[in-house]
């Protein structure tokens, strides 16, 4: 992925004001057709099943980033994405001979703070 800062606007605790600076948030859920990829600071960290709501252990993406969006045309050609993969466009995950490219996203999300605890593995900090 891009080193693009994204910004975010929202309210702050006390709700006078609107927030437009660096987002700051970790957690970041890529949605496809059968798949969840679930990033935490940009690595993927968990990988989940949306039909049976199961994590997949021995998914290929899983400790690995996202190296490219790729938008499949009409025509069947293909070209790299500039900066976040969004709806429409596949991740693509480049690896040590094995690289993986999904069925196009749906959507961009945020995960459920009870999502975020339930993923596998050691987690140092999962603060949103």
């Amino acid at each position: 992925m891009s080193a693009q800062v994204s910004t975010t606007r929202a309210r702050t605790l006390d709700g006078a004001r609107d927030y437009a600076g660096p987002e700051r948030r970790k957690h970041r859920v890529f949605v496809t057709r059968n798949t969840e990829y679930h990033f935490r600071a940009g690595l993927c960290v968990a990988v989940r099943d949306r039909r049976t709501g199961q994590f997949m252990p021995g998914h290929s993406a899983l400790a690995g980033r996202i190296d490219a969006g790729i938008k499949f045309f009409d025509n069947g050609s293909m070209a790299p994405s500039a900066g976040e993969p969004r709806p429409g466009e596949c991740l693509y995950f480049a690896s040590d001979g094995r690289d993986l490219v999904t069925s196009p996203l749906e959507a961009v999300e945020r995960p459920a703070l009870e999502t975020v605890s339930m993923y596998p593995g050691p987690r140092k900090d999962d603060a949103r």
